[in-house]
């Protein structure tokens, strides 16, 4: 019984004790010595606090590390100073390279002995004896291993034969390739078997002047605004820091019968301060519960992954997120009189492509963020109402995907955005919608995880009504109203299982998110019925 047990420990402690004082402090007995030894190892430890790494930055070029995490499950991505000289995504043929060709061994060799033998002759046979056994067996210094071993993972920043980074198992180590390297065959991995248990969240600014910019119509102007560089806009337009700015004057079709002076264009500017955003929370328990104990069930339309992940740990994290967010602004003008949509869809003109591979820092782990943006301009018009409109908008914006064991993954779609009218001219009766906005893809290392699609627009309606006499004279008069909006639509792509979370089996649209205020109204100026002619 275990109160026996607890006297009987007293007992022995007060005889410890005893003989402690009586003998004096500066020996210890075997027996105290063991009892001490049993005393700590049986005394529970604190619980190891989870490990939050910080998300920043990487550093650009080539002093951004590459993080490697052991096959064999000993602990989370370390820094490395492999780097990946090729890749081929096709084949998962890769070149390791090292600026330390061989990789020591786990077993240093036995340090020398200290004491000196009683014989003579007898210390020096086993001298002998010994070298020679060491000169046999053991290695005299580090042995020709290669940089990495089957089942390491391999986190790296964008890489020849891989401009949206690395992020793969090793699977098998092939041989020697050329430049001192080593080739290996790799399959994909997913990012919780080189995060682990770990914990991270942040928000990273996108650099602007990494930004790659095609232009898609004639006239587009980029500039940009970063700590240190600062580059002006239009007319000495001085950028906010972080900022990224297109502007684009683009004509558009003109309602068919319309007079040469109602010609239609679109002009002025778009201003974005893009970030991504970041987290992880790798403290799921591998049963898939969290920290409460909560077990979660197929949320969110997913089903569970049966497959254990690259480090072999077999677990989803408890929650994740990725996402797009950031500072928007235009001011720009609709002119003329639009042409009605084409098959009923607005008519869409794309004017620039914009692509960046941001690379995040995660503790020890370069994550690779793939962004791709496509500005556009859009119409929506039913060919009869003539305006010259202008807007001045701003506001902010977030878009992603989250994950939690309790809800899987679910969507996230928030705008806030105002605008007040600059110019505003209406003639005519009619509709016409304009939108000057942008499509945005955000993935990891290569896939596409999130879709978004912001368009902010200024939208006129107006309605009229003509009283004629008998001589043919009459008047014409109308109102009109002006609004400024944002629909923000989307979806959340399978992919998104690159963090190590179960799957879901169809795509999951972000919510359309709708939101319109109204600019302005007035009268709208309209043309006198035609005078007969006697």
């Amino acid at each position: 019984m275990h109160r026996p047990k607890f006297k009987s420990h007293a007992v022995l402690s007060a005889i410890a004790l005893a003989a402690v004082l009586t003998t004096g402090c500066s020996t210890d007995t075997p027996a105290t010595t063991d009892a001490a030894a049993s005393t700590a190892s049986e005394s529970p430890g604190p619980a190891a606090a989870q490990e939050q790494l910080a998300v920043v930055s990487a550093p650009s070029g080539a002093a951004t590390p590459t993080a490697v995490a052991d096959g064999d499950g000993g602990g989370g991505a370390k820094k490395s100073s492999l780097k990946v000289a090729s890749y081929d995504r096709k084949t998962g043929r890769a070149v390791i390279t090292s600026r330390t060709p061989t990789k020591p061994t786990a077993r240093p060799s036995a340090p020398p002995s200290t004491t000196a033998p009683a014989d003579p002759s007898a210390g020096a046979s086993a001298s002998a004896s010994a070298g020679a056994s060491a000169s046999a067996g053991a290695p005299s210094g580090p042995s020709a291993q290669p940089p990495v071993a089957v089942g390491d993972i391999i986190a790296s920043a964008p890489a020849p034969g891989a401009p949206d980074g690395v992020l793969a198992k090793v699977t098998d180590v092939v041989g020697a390739a050329g430049n001192g390297g080593t080739a290996v065959e790799t399959e994909p991995a997913k990012l919780n078997s080189v995060l682990g248990a770990s914990k991270a969240e942040g928000e990273v600014p996108v650099d602007p002047s990494s930004v790659d910019v095609k232009p898609l119509v004639n006239g587009v102007k980029v500039s940009w605004a970063k700590t240190g560089d600062l580059h002006f806009g239009p007319e000495g337009a001085k950028l906010p820091l972080g900022s990224l700015r297109l502007d684009v004057g683009a004509a558009i079709a003109t309602a068919e019968g319309a007079p040469a002076s109602a010609a239609a264009s679109v002009e002025g500017f778009v201003q974005l301060a893009p970030e991504v955003a970041f987290s992880y929370d790798g403290s799921a328990d591998a049963d898939g519960s969290d920290a409460s104990g909560t077990t979660a069930g197929a949320a969110g339309s997913a089903t569970a992954d049966s497959t254990a992940d690259s480090a072999g740990k077999g677990t989803s994290p408890d929650g994740a997120f990725l996402g797009l967010s950031g500072d928007w602004a235009s001011k720009w003008s609709l002119k003329g009189r639009a042409a009605g949509s084409t098959d009923g869809q607005p008519i869409r003109i794309p004017f620039a492509e914009l692509h960046s591979d941001p690379v995040i820092q995660v503790g020890p782990i370069p994550v690779v963020v793939n962004l791709d943006l496509t500005c556009y301009i859009q119409v929506n018009a039913d060919g009869k109402v003539t305006v010259d409109v202008e807007q001045d908008l701003k506001g902010d914006f977030r878009v992603g995907g989250s994950f939690s064991w309790a809800k899987g993954w679910t969507p996230v779609s928030e705008s806030d955005m105002t605008g007040e009218p600059l110019k505003t001219k209406v003639t005519a009766a009619g509709d016409v919608k304009a939108a000057l906005g942008a499509e945005a893809t955000v993935g990891l290392y290569g896939t596409v995880g999130v879709t978004a699609d912001l368009a902010p627009y200024v939208r006129a309606h107006a309605d009229a009504s003509a009283e004629g006499s008998a001589d043919g004279t009459g008047s014409a008069s109308g109102a009109y109203a002006l609004y400024g909006g944002v629909d923000l639509t989307g979806t959340l792509n399978f992919q998104l299982t690159i963090f190590g979370t179960p799957v879901f089996q169809t795509k999951i649209p972000l919510g359309a998110l709708h939101h319109e205020w109204l600019l302005t109204e007035g009268r709208a100026t309209t043309s006198p019925p035609p005078t007969k002619s006697g």
